[in-house]
């Protein structure tokens, strides 16, 4: 077995050369035995935040569960991030480092099923965002009154850029975490779950203190630190906080109503909202937007569309705020129902850009929706197929959001409504707060469907190219074809033949249709219901 272990670990590594990715990247985006070996339970953070200097230190109390016999770990935190020191039990721990992964070492083997902890005390200056939430890192500036407004995006970069733990979204803290945060007096800290208070530390600093029971991605367990005030209410049960800087009250209690219909429209379609005793937060942020579980980070300076536009140009996209719909549907999305791997983040991204179709469908009607999909194609790149490679921390294209929302789009109309709302809203409860891959997702889909939709994923999310439909007209019939990239690729497609709409069930080879039609002027192809090219012949 150890042998076996070593080989996979070797073509792994020679794959991952092979295209350009280093030991690093294996370091961060791969599962060795250091990683599966433990499980983890809980993180407690507690920090201190100096916005002169940039700097954070502190320590992580890491609680895990022994799943397989071992007595070295994998933590991780960024090189640049200083490692003052590591304790279990009141001992130190000896502890090696290779990029950004830590090996810890303890002095007996731990036993399968048990319980233990590390301090990990750390310092250091984390990296800054240049382009947050883009790239990962800090950003540190100041609001209009020249106080210091600081927040942190992560997403792809990896959490252990500013805190050390296990950076790997195949484990969640089973048991929460609390992150407390002092920062100097005058301000606050933010972040996810509920507050437990706040402590003058006596040293012009204050203390706050957050706690989150629900399992949690790494990258979502954020701060936000500002002069903010606070208002909010309980809605149908559910408490909606909002956290905003003192000059924008007004407006931002105005802008925020925009959650209410939300939260109905997304409860009604996907299930109860998935942190109810964490509550659903809406924090301003010095930059656009991130999901980060029950305190979305909000930046979009309360205006609909995004950042002024509809990303649409259907103009649907101006009659709502894109990033409140499009972050708050993450907590479904990406926060509740999480990709083992990076490579799957069309997990996230299609189904919560998908969302936004669904928020218009509640509020305007299902032909807006559809039009407000369709708008999306033109984002489309179709540059590199939307799963990425495994194992490496790498994403696939961003095309994982407009077309892996239209891929939905399509799937929607192959099922047909009778089936599909129930079926979203059975996915959504059945994988709630639970970590899985494309395999997952698809057989899902398979089952519930009763038909193999297998080659349609394959199609959208393996390939770079779109499923073209070929017609043609031969004796006074319609014949139809499909050209795609996946092997014995199979959709249905609705079509209209002389004003009456029909189920074509095209394959790779030509099919002949029973109806009777003399020009291809009288078949129209409900290419708005799939995301599809058709080629007349």
């Amino acid at each position: 077995m150890k042998k076996l272990q070593l080989l996979i670990l070797i073509f792994a590594f020679q794959w991952a050369s092979a295209q350009n990715y280093t030991r690093r990247d294996s370091l961060q985006g791969g599962l060795r035995i250091e990683r599966t070996c433990y499980d983890v339970l809980r993180y407690d953070l507690n920090i201190k935040i100096d916005p002169k200097q940039k700097s954070i230190a502190g320590f992580n109390d890491i609680t895990f569960k022994v799943v397989e016999n071992t007595n070295r770990i994998q933590v991780d935190l960024f090189a640049n991030m200083a490692i003052d020191s590591i304790v279990s039990n009141g001992k130190k721990l000896k502890a090696t480092r290779e990029f950004d992964a830590v090996f810890i070492d303890f002095p007996e083997p731990m036993q399968k099923g048990t319980e233990h902890q590390v301090r990990f005390y750390y310092s250091g200056n984390p990296l800054n965002a240049k382009h947050a939430p883009w790239d990962g890192g800090f950003v540190f500036s100041k609001d209009n009154n020249g106080k210091d407004w600081i927040a942190v995006a992560v997403q792809g970069t990896g959490a252990s850029l500013w805190y050390p733990c296990k950076d790997s979204q195949t484990d969640e803290p089973d048991n929460g975490a609390t992150i407390k945060v002092a920062v100097p007096n005058g301000l606050m800290n933010v972040s996810n779950g509920r507050l437990l208070g706040s402590q003058d530390l006596k040293n012009g600093y204050t203390r706050w203190d957050w706690e989150v029971k629900s399992p949690i991605n790494n990258y979502d367990i954020t701060v936000n630190i500002a002069d903010y005030v606070h208002f909010g209410e309980n809605f149908k049960g559910l408490d909606l906080d909002y956290y905003v800087l003192r000059d924008n009250e007004t407006k931002a209690r105005q802008h925020f109503e925009l959650v209410k219909p939300m939260m109905d429209c997304f409860q009604s379609r996907f299930g109860k909202y998935p942190f109810t005793q964490d509550g659903y937060k809406l924090v301003e942020t010095p930059y656009l937007g991130m999901e980060h579980q029950s305190a979305v980070a909000y930046g979009n300076h309360y205006q609909n569309g995004y950042l002024g536009h509809d990303l649409s140009s259907s103009g649907i996209g101006m009659n709502f705020d894109y990033i409140i719909i499009h972050e708050s549907g993450h907590e479904w999305f990406g926060n509740s129902i999480t990709s083992k791997d990076i490579a799957d983040m069309w997990i996230h991204e299609a189904f919560t850009m998908y969302s936004e179709c669904v928020f218009v469908d509640c509020l305007y009607g299902p032909e807006k929706a559809s039009q407000y999909i369709n708008g999306m194609k033109q984002n489309v790149r179709n540059d590199e197929p939307i799963i990425g490679p495994y194992g490496v921390n790498k994403e696939g294209s961003g095309d994982m959001y407009p077309k892996g929302a239209l891929m939905l789009h399509t799937l929607h109309h192959v099922i047909g409504d009778a089936k599909w709302w129930p079926m979203l809203l059975k996915y959504a409860e059945t994988y709630r707060h639970q970590i899985i891959d494309t395999k997952t997702v698809v057989d899902f889909f398979n089952t519930e469907s009763g038909r193999d939709l297998t080659p349609i994923f394959n199609q959208y999310l393996r390939h770079t190219g779109i499923p073209s439909l070929d017609i043609r007209i031969k004796k006074n019939k319609l014949q139809y074809r499909w050209r795609a990239d996946e092997k014995s690729f199979n959709m249905p497609v609705d079509v209209v033949v002389k004003g009456k709409k029909i189920r074509i069930e095209p394959t790779s080879d030509w099919n002949t249709s029973q109806v009777s039609v003399s020009k291809l002027s009288q078949v129209k192809v409900l290419d708005q219901d799939f995301y599809i090219t058709v080629s007349r012949f």
